[in-house]
Formats: C-alpha cells, structure tokens, sequence
C-alpha cells in the first residue's frame, strides 16, 4: 500500500532537498558518494535518492578523497561557458572532492566544505568540473585556502584518478583535464552551477 504522503516528505532527496551550505559559494555542503579507497563506484540514484553501484572499477585507480556532489546545483550552459572547448555542461550536479585529515569511511554523509580549488575535466565534449574542498572544522588543513595550498602529490593523485576511473580495456578514452584552479574561480564555478540549477528547476525553498 502507497505512503500518503510519499515518503520522500521525511527523507530529503539529496540532491533538491538539502540545501547548497552555509555560505556559497565558498562554503558549501557535500553528499559523499565515495570514499577513498572504495573500489566501486557509487551515485545517487536520481529518481530515489539512495545510492547505486554505478560499476566497480575496472583498474587499480582509487580516489584519493572523499568524492560527491554539491546539492541543488546543475551541470549546464553557465558552467560550460566557463570552460574552453565544452560544448555542454555534463547534466548532473556539480561534483566536489573533499580533503580530510581522518578517514570517513561511508558514503551518504553530509559534510561542510570549504572551497579552495577545482581541476576542468572535459568528457566527450561535456564539462564535469571536480571541485576540491577541505573538510570545514579539520584542524589540520584549517589553514589552507588555495589548492597551491595542498600538497602537489595529492592534486597530481586526483587528476590521475579522473584521468584513468573511466578507462576500458580496448576502448580510446573521452576524458581530458585541463591544468587546476583556485579558489576564485572553483567559486564562479559553484555560482554558475547554482544558476543552472535554478534555471532548470527553480528557486526552492
């Protein structure tokens, strides 16, 4: 028998029924799909809002960070125009990788961020901008602002990873991945994917 009504009145969706954060676009909320160190790869379910194995990964590759998305924000023309050579934005929100000092080991967890950064990645002609955050209260990365900030390692780890998460054996690869950003313009980037998300579904409470 049906729940009257649905039960997605108690349980938020994920995606439109949590707020952007605390004070974008510079401090934001993330969902957290992945792990580090997971060896398959989750995503929100679009139409339930659980999560779904997306598929396990086909090579070693493993994120190096906590990886989800920012909610209520939107993949489309505005986030495109702000990267050289998309044709498109990519249609899902705007994914984020979050820096923490002490493992979180599940997924479907809320977490402030702190914006600092963003690397481009460009697949089959979408943009599918990557985020880079801090958690907001972790001390040990309390004083980084910037990307410049990280260690080069840890940035080189997680272009290597977008690089290579979708690689299949015998087939040419779809992704690029231009060169990081700061902090400045991974904000343009969240302002500009709020903006599409307005624009495809409104203005939400």
């Amino acid at each position: 028998m049906p729940l009257d009504p649905p039960f997605s009145q108690w349980r938020p969706h994920p995606w439109h029924g949590l707020a952007v954060g605390p004070a974008p676009p510079l401090l934001v909320h993330a969902y957290v799909e992945v792990c580090p160190f997971d060896l398959v790869k989750y995503e929100v379910d679009k139409e339930t809002g659980y999560l779904r194995v997306n598929r396990p990964q086909r090579t070693s590759s493993q994120p190096p960070t906590l990886y989800g998305f920012v909610p209520r924000t939107y993949c489309a023309s505005r986030v495109c125009a702000l990267m050289p050579g998309a044709e498109r934005g990519d249609g899902d929100p705007l994914d984020i990788c979050v820096v923490s000092e002490r493992p979180i080991t599940r997924g479907e967890v809320i977490l402030n961020a702190r914006v600092i950064g963003g690397v481009p990645m460009l697949d089959g002609g979408e943009a599918d901008d990557k985020i880079i955050a801090v958690l907001e209260n972790d001390p040990f990365w309390s004083a980084v602002t910037e990307l410049t900030d990280l260690p080069p390692a840890l940035v080189e780890r997680l272009r290597h990873y977008f690089l290579t998460y979708k690689l299949a054996p015998g087939q040419p690869t779809t992704v690029s991945i231009g060169d990081p950003y700061g902090c400045t313009h991974a904000q343009q980037v969240v302002l500009a994917a709020i903006q599409d998300y307005e624009a495809e579904y409104g203005r939400l409470r």
